[in-house]
C-alpha cells in the first residue's frame, strides 16, 4: 500500500483540486493553509446565494459543523443536497456530535445526503450512530477509537459512507469490510486546535482525486499523522508544532513518508 498512498499524495499535488469548505470560525485559516500545503485549492464560502454554484465548480465539499448556527445549518444542508445531486464527493465532520440536541438534529439531516466520508473522534462517531455509549466533552472525545468500531460499522451499513474514527490509532472502515488502522501522529497534536478539522479537509482533497475513497482517506490521515510525528521532533510546544506541521505537509518526502508509515489492513 505504501507506493499507492504516496502516489495519491502526488496526485493531489499535481491536480490541485478545488475544495469548498463550510467550516468553523476557529479553524478556517489553519484549514486553508493545510489544503494549500498539500497542493489543493481551498475556498471558504457559506452564503446561501452562492452555495449551489460553488459546489458546482468544486472538486469536493467539506461540511464541518463546529460553530453551528441557524443560517449555516441551512447552507450546509443545501451544500450536502447539491453535492449528492451532482454526485460530488463530500466529507462530514460532526464536531461536537452528542453535545446538544440541536447539533444532533442537524447531523441527522445531513446524514440523509449520504456523505462520502465521515471523520470524527470516537465520541462523535458513537453519538452519530445514536449509541447509548456516547460521551462527549464539548468537542473532545472521552472514548477510544476501538470503542466506536461497532457504531462506525452501523454508519457504514446505513449510509454507505467510509467512516474514519480518529484517535491515538485512526481506524477506517468501509462497505467492502476493509478495516484499516493507522498508528501515526503524536500526543502533542491534541494540544493544537483544529487538527482534526484539517484532517477532514485533507480527506476532502484526496477523495476529490482518488477513485478508491478508502485509500483516499487512508492517504490523507497517514499524511497528517506523519507530518505531526516528524514535526514534534523540532517543536518546543503546540504553537511551533502547528507551524511546523504546515511546513512538513508541504515538504514531506517519499522517503520520510514510507519510513514512518504505520498502517495495517484487517
Amino acid at each position: 500500500m505504501e507506493r499507492t498512498l504516496w502516489k495519491h499524495i502526488q496526485s493531489v499535488k499535481n491536480q490541485s483540486p478545488l475544495i469548498h469548505n463550510i467550516t468553523n470560525y476557529v479553524v478556517m485559516n489553519n484549514t486553508a493553509n493545510a489544503l494549500l500545503a498539500v497542493g489543493a485549492s481551498p475556498v471558504m464560502a457559506h452564503a446561501k446565494a452562492e452555495i449551489k454554484d460553488m459546489v458546482g465548480i468544486a472538486s469536493a465539499v467539506l461540511i464541518n459543523i463546529g460553530t453551528l448556527d441557524e443560517y449555516w445549518s441551512e447552507a450546509m444542508l443545501m451544500a450536502a443536497e447539491t453535492a449528492q445531486t451532482l454526485n460530488k464527493p463530500w466529507v462530514l465532520d460532526p464536531v461536537g456530535a452528542g453535545a446538544t440536541p440541536y447539533r444532533n438534529e442537524i447531523l441527522q439531516k445531513l446524514l440523509q445526503y449520504h456523505p462520502t466520508v465521515i471523520r470524527g473522534n470516537a465520541s462523535e462517531i458513537l453519538a452519530l450512530s445514536n449509541s447509548n455509549a456516547s460521551t462527549t466533552k464539548g468537542v473532545d472525545s472521552t472514548a477510544s477509537s476501538n470503542d466506536a468500531v461497532q457504531a462506525a460499522r452501523a454508519l457504514v451499513g446505513q449510509y454507505g459512507s467510509v467512516v474514519c474514527i480518529s484517535g491515538q490509532t485512526d481506524v477506517i472502515l468501509d462497505d467492502k469490510n476493509r478495516a484499516i488502522s493507522i498508528k501515526n501522529g503524536h500526543p502533542m497534536m491534541t494540544k493544537v486546535t483544529g487538527l482534526g478539522c484539517s484532517a477532514s479537509a485533507l480527506i476532502a482533497a484526496f477523495v476529490a482525486i482518488v477513485k478508491d475513497k478508502t485509500e483516499a482517506t487512508t492517504a490523507a490521515m497517514a499524511l497528517l499523522g506523519i507530518a505531526g510525528e516528524l514535526s514534534e521532533k523540532q517543536s518546543s510546544g503546540p504553537g511551533s508544532l502547528q507551524m511546523n506541521i504546515i511546513d512538513k505537509l508541504y515538504s514531506l518526502t517519499e522517503q520520510e513518508f514510507n519510513k514512518c508509515l504505520n498502517v495495517s489492513v484487517g
